[in-house]
């Protein structure tokens, strides 16, 4: 590709990525449909946003190596030292990794949140590496994503940065988003979300339509799920036909993870063609690289257009880890999360109510109980010690969709009748945490399940974290 070409599509896939996330990071999570036609608020500079944080926090690891190779391992150790995140998968992955478990285990272990949308937005860097070399595109994105995630969450990654590798070379929307499905597997349920998407934008240009259609059959309560807002990226590009401000607006107006998926769209249109992109847009975000403070350890380029230039130097030089010589998948410290647990029928009182308590084991804290045969006269109680070897304030979570009843040392703490998942000490729903300032010992925390009507399984994620980071304690179930 001539230089000069590549560069200015460059500018346009980093400019129409701070664009797009600029549009929808006010909407974040709500679950529309919205009705955006451009910035609101106008900003006066990009906002930060992790989804380009992270990236430019990889390129500068990469551009202090004499030999810049893209590997796991390294993008661990960034986890560990450059980012203080503690949303969702990035919180469980540096969990994992500050216990010493290293990837691909530290994505796929224990973690909620493996299709969240986290690392599907730091695909552009690897495009951008591998311009017109999907392939290559998709490898570096593997090393990426595992880190953090697993299954759809690792292939949305992988199916992103293919897609915009070839829009290096390919301006072709419907070809794009359909050749980038061969870097993923067919039997996985994203490629059939987007394979659905793409047969119902066939079918009709009207974006309620096509919204109505993917929230019925790929709605998740989580609302970064890969599975649904992928839909809404390809939405954006097909019924957009290629418009830039159309296509950021239809993919933000479908609600959800509305900064991810505008800045993704932005993203893909900005390189498949830089002149896309109306001043209007590009006047109020500037040029000026805007980061959160969650990135630390480094000294960002200034500019977006530094930030490009760096990513070219390193085009240059960067090369994938040599899998054949590479160490194998290392031995990783699995938790055994040791509990006790008893199950009380209310409705039976002749045989008592006293419960029983039997051994049992979990692979982690994200736990599995079969509640087949039990009704909501049934209670699982389960019984677990931790200990805190610090004084602190800690924040005690266990959200379960089950109806819950969760005490401290026999002392009622917090409950609910059910309701959705999302364990993060960020955001966990109500009345599934509790702040409270613990001494150094040993605490029980005692958590009552009842099923709600036709649930096969109890499922419940419990920990501790700290209440100014909002990062896992990793060492008070131990």
């Amino acid at each position: 590709m001539d230089e000069q070409l590549y560069l200015r599509k460059l500018r346009g896939c980093w400019f129409g990525k701070a664009v797009g996330g600029t549009l929808g990071q006010p909407y974040e999570g709500l679950s529309g449909p919205l009705r955006l036609t451009f910035y609101d608020p106008v900003p006066t500079d990009m906002v930060p946003n992790d989804d380009i944080d992270l990236q430019v926090l990889w390129a500068c690891l990469l551009d202090r190596m004499e030999t810049p190779v893209v590997d796991r391992q390294t993008l661990a150790d960034g986890w560990l030292a450059n980012v203080n995140f503690p949303w969702d998968e990035y919180g469980m992955a540096i969990r994992n990794l500050r216990r010493g478990i290293r990837p691909p285990h530290s994505g796929r272990y224990d973690n909620f949140f493996i299709d969240g949308l986290g690392a599907a937005i730091r695909s552009e860097l690897w495009a951008s590496l591998a311009p017109g070399n999907p392939e290559l595109a998709a490898k570096f994105a593997y090393e990426d994503a595992c880190v953090d995630h697993d299954g759809d969450g690792l292939w949305a990654e992988i199916y992103l940065a293919a897609l915009e590798s070839m829009a290096f070379l390919e301006s072709d929307l419907d070809s794009l988003v359909t050749s980038a499905l061969h870097y993923i597997p067919a039997t996985s349920v994203l490629h059939r979300a987007l394979t659905d998407t793409c047969n119902w934008c066939a079918r009709s240009e009207d974006p309620a339509v096509i919204r109505r259609q993917i929230m019925e059959t790929y709605y998740c309560e989580n609302f970064t799920s890969v599975v649904m807002n992928l839909p809404f990226i390809v939405a954006g590009l097909l019924l957009g036909k290629g418009d830039f401000s159309r296509s950021i607006c239809l993919a933000a107006n479908m609600g959800q993870d509305t900064d991810c998926t505008a800045a993704s769209v932005g993203a893909i249109l900005g390189l498949r063609n830089p002149n896309a992109i109306g001043a209007e847009w590009l006047k109020p975000i500037g040029n000026k690289l805007v980061l959160n403070d969650g990135i630390v350890g480094i000294t960002p380029p200034a500019t977006l257009d530094d930030f490009c230039a760096m990513i070219n130097r390193l085009r240059k030089r960067i090369r994938l880890r040599d899998a054949a010589s590479a160490d194998p998948e290392p031995e990783w410290p699995k938790l055994a999360n040791k509990v006790e647990i008893a199950v009380v029928n209310l409705g039976n009182k002749k045989n008592g109510l006293t419960p029983h308590y039997q051994p049992m084991e979990f692979p982690g804290l994200w736990c599995r109980y079969p509640a087949t045969g039990l009704t909501p006269d049934y209670q699982v109680i389960v019984r677990r010690q931790f200990k805190i070897r610090r004084s602190d304030n800690y924040r005690l979570m266990v959200n379960s969709s089950a109806i819950s009843r969760v005490y401290l040392d026999d002392e009622f703490i917090f409950g609910r009748d059910g309701g959705a998942m999302v364990p993060s000490f960020h955001r966990a729903p109500l009345n599934q945490w509790l702040d409270r300032k613990l001494l150094p010992g040993e605490y029980e925390l005692k958590i009552v399940l009842s099923p709600l009507a036709g649930m096969e399984e109890l499922e419940w994620v419990m920990g501790i974290g700290d209440v100014a980071t909002k990062q896992w304690l990793t060492d008070a179930f131990d």
